[in-house]
């Protein structure tokens, strides 16, 4: 009841999974993953000790190929179960029980294993891997909702859908650079989920992209003017670097400043609409 794509981009050094299904809280389950090390979808009639067990044989040096039958040949519901690695090399498995609900089935390539069972045909597993293939030099979350959409489009879990779920991980890549973990989003029940994972994707690079240094603007004279003026208007009183901090920590743009010679557009932007 469920499909997913576990993938890396390995000149980012990132790995990733995001999934969708007919499930409440999809991303308390299917996706795993560690930077440096790999990433795991663990679905179907779901063993989650998948996730764990498989990352430190992942760890310890296991292929993804290796992982995959290392974890179902001691598990007496193997039948029953779906599982997609990708390891520290972008090497990648995918494995379907055989007494998964059709459709079910799973497709492999470099840097991502695409899978799902109950969909309404394998077109869905396609439109994983044929996105997955065609958005490469774009950012590995964006290549993951994409991936997600066109499966949707595709025909989807034949149930419908529920939840949705995008977990990347980085080495320090995470909030202020003190977390391997980029982005961590969960839609645990919408109507239309891919799409609301899209819109709180849009908003967590709002607080947490980052925009190249080369397109910060510079601070002069007329523009720390208006942005003391703004955040007078806010409420905020005293000197310009001070104010400043004070409002964008509160606005939980912190990680998009840096004193106040020069400012990132989206903060600017965000500071004029209020």
């Amino acid at each position: 009841m469920t499909y997913s794509i576990a993938a890396c981009d390995l000149e980012r050094r990132q790995w990733g999974v995001a999934t969708q299904s007919k499930f409440l809280a999809v991303g308390s389950v299917v996706p795993w993953a560690e930077a440096e090390v790999g990433a795991i979808a663990t679905q179907a009639y779901a063993n989650p000790r998948y996730g764990p067990d498989g990352l430190a044989l992942l760890r310890a040096g296991a292929t993804a190929e290796d992982v995959v039958a290392r974890l179902t040949e001691g598990d007496e519901g193997r039948a029953h179960r779906q599982l997609g690695v990708v390891d520290d090399h972008g090497g990648s498995a995918s494995y379907t029980g055989d007494e998964c609900l059709d459709w079910a089935g799973g497709l492999t390539g470099p840097c991502y294993a695409a899978q799902g069972n109950i969909l309404v045909s394998a077109e869905t597993v396609h439109a994983l891997a044929e996105a997955f293939e065609g958005s490469t030099g774009r950012p590995l979350a964006e290549r993951l909702i994409a991936c997600l959409a066109a499966a949707q489009a595709a025909g989807g879990d034949r149930r419908g859908q529920q939840s949705a779920a995008l977990l990347v991980v980085e080495r320090d890549g995470g909030y202020a650079g003190l977390s391997d973990v980029l982005v961590d989003l969960r839609v645990d029940d919408h109507p239309a989920p891919v799409a609301e994972l899209e819109r709180l994707y849009g908003a967590h690079q709002a607080i947490f992209g980052q925009t190249p240094r080369d397109e910060w603007i510079a601070v002069d004279t007329n523009l720390a003017a208006e942005l003391q003026e703004r955040l007078a208007a806010l409420g905020y009183e005293g000197g310009l670097a001070d104010t400043f901090t004070r409002w964008a920590s509160t606005e939980n743009l912190e990680e998009r400043i840096d004193g106040v010679d020069h400012v990132d557009p989206v903060v600017l932007e965000e500071l004029r609409r209020r």
